[in-house]
């Protein structure tokens, strides 16, 4: 009969093998809690996914919710992508999953995976695995296993090998993930020297996971991280870029990165972020940069907008230029007169730095663009409070930021990170200033997409020249006067162009 939310606990059969945790740790949150959040959910599974589970049934098949949806569930979340494990190989799999849909793909047969659509549902099944490794890549020597216990073992922490078997709704938890979860700590099922060593990438998802579920990675979890930090290098560019994206779109990046960091693991795939902890002089004349890197990423966050905001966050491109905002501070680094030290010209240093980084970490050319533009430009506002801008200087701020301009706003009140209150509050003042001269100028004219008062059709005209390198010259020379005087007119920059014609002659 239907097991209905209010009586879930009582009648679901569960099969587990806790693991004690090591050291003094109160756990986050209570058993009881994480079982009363999944109850509804597992409950309420789709009718679909209990008649899918009915096929592999009849065919003798075992089939197991795993993975991310087990965890999610016990966090209260749902998900419309369902990962499951069976007994079954892909052509078994594949014939059973076209019986109950006909959108399926198999773009994944080569690992055992086999995926289907029903709705607004989407499955992938994989067939057990049991896999094997030469230590010299990644890339696993594909094997199918036999049992859900070991596909479970092979897997990368504990809170993401639990499953429910369908359709009795059996809950397996053979390596104390549950108990982990409540803890919101990060294990291996094995010894993770074994499972890094299988599959290096498991020490970056670690770091991934600290940022979105804001877990601690257990000690000797993280000793082997510390360890084989260096088995990071076999990894693909785009496996570690991909990684990192997840971890910074995290709700707490800040961890995730301190965990790559202490780990070692950024020497490798980020150098320039551990190459933030400067040698701090005895005077302090300089702040730590690597704690501001990281306070300047909180800040940023946190002034990201709603979906409906100008920003809506997560937004990876203010958070990758949070990140890497400072990295020219090591190379610029100088000791001045009176023991002052000095990062002149960082913010180009810097954006070279990013761009090299990100091309190496194989990141498209429009975000590579758009993170190196907002790093070069994030110092350009200091001075604004000490000698008030021109409207020329301020139509030169937002065109040089163009489409970047909302972004550049939040990372440079993000920058602010100071502990003296008087001047935190004379920086925030200019800069509100300088977004309602911003603000007033485009009320008057067009300042986000500026252009000269005559376009280079009537530069021909006027001047009586055919299309050539003088036009792009005059083209300039109106734009000039355009940024540094505002929209001239018609007659007046008819009259400016001719002037400047006459005077080139």
């Amino acid at each position: 009969m239907p097991v209905t939310p209010s009586g879930f606990w009582e009648t679901w059969p569960v099969t587990t093998s806790p693991v004690p945790i090591s050291g003094e740790r109160s756990a986050r949150v209570t058993l009881d809690v994480l079982r009363t959040r999944a109850a509804g959910l597992w409950a309420a599974l789709p009718p679909e996914v209990l008649e899918l589970a009915r096929l592999f049934d009849a065919q003798g098949h075992e089939l197991s919710l795993v993975g991310g949806p087990v965890r999610d569930a016990f966090l209260g979340r749902s998900s419309a992508d369902l990962d499951f494990a069976t007994s079954a190989r892909p052509d078994q799999t594949e014939a059973i999953l076209k019986s109950w849909t006909r959108a399926t793909w198999d773009m994944g047969r080569e690992f055992g995976t086999i995926g289907g659509r029903r709705g607004d549902i989407d499955v992938e099944v994989t067939t057990y695995r049991a896999d094997t490794y030469d230590g010299e890549t990644r890339k696993p020597v594909v094997a199918f296993g036999d049992s859900l216990a070991g596909d479970l073992a092979r897997r990368d922490f504990t809170v993401n090998a639990m499953a429910v078997r369908v359709p009795s709704l059996e809950f397996v938890d053979l390596h104390g993930g549950l108990e982990d979860l409540a803890g919101g700590l990060l294990r291996t099922p094995i010894d993770p020297a074994v499972s890094f060593g299988d599959d290096p990438l498991r020490m970056m998802r670690g770091a991934r996971f600290a940022s979105q579920l804001g877990f601690d990675i257990e000690p000797a979890t993280f000793a082997a991280m510390s360890a084989m930090a260096d088995r990071i290098g076999i990894v693909s560019a785009e496996r570690v870029r991909d990684e990192l994206c997840k971890l910074m779109l995290g709700a707490h990046p800040r961890e995730g990165l301190a965990a790559l960091v202490d780990a070692g693991i950024a020497a490798v795939v980020l150098p320039e972020l551990p190459a933030l902890k400067l040698e701090i002089d005895e005077h302090h004349h300089h702040k730590d940069v690597y704690e501001h890197t990281l306070t300047v990423v909180d800040q940023a966050i946190d002034l990201e907008s709603d979906q409906e905001g100008a920003v809506p966050g997560p937004d990876l491109i203010l958070r990758l230029a949070a990140l890497l905002h400072d990295i020219g501070k090591p190379a610029t680094r100088r000791l001045e007169a009176g023991g002052v030290v000095s990062f002149h010209h960082h913010e180009m240093v810097g954006a070279k730095l990013s761009a090299k980084r990100m091309k190496a970490l194989r990141f498209d050319k429009d975000t590579i663009k758009a993170v190196t533009k907002l790093v070069e430009l994030h110092l350009r506002f200091h001075g604004y409070g000490d000698a008030r801008w021109s409207d020329s200087a301020v139509r030169r701020y937002v065109t040089d930021a163009g489409d970047q301009l909302e972004r550049l706003h939040r990372l440079t009140r993000a920058d602010v990170t100071t502990r003296n209150r008087r001047k935190a509050d004379r920086l925030s003042f200019a800069y509100d200033d300088l977004e309602a001269r911003i603000a007033d100028l485009r009320e008057r004219e067009e300042i986000d997409a500026i252009r000269p008062d005559l376009d280079g059709q009537q530069i021909m005209e006027i001047l009586g020249i055919a299309p050539g390198r003088e036009v792009g010259e005059a083209y300039r020379h109106m734009l000039e006067l355009r940024m540094e005087h505002g929209p001239l007119g018609d007659e007046r920059a008819r009259a400016e162009l001719t002037k400047w014609w006459e005077e080139r002659a």
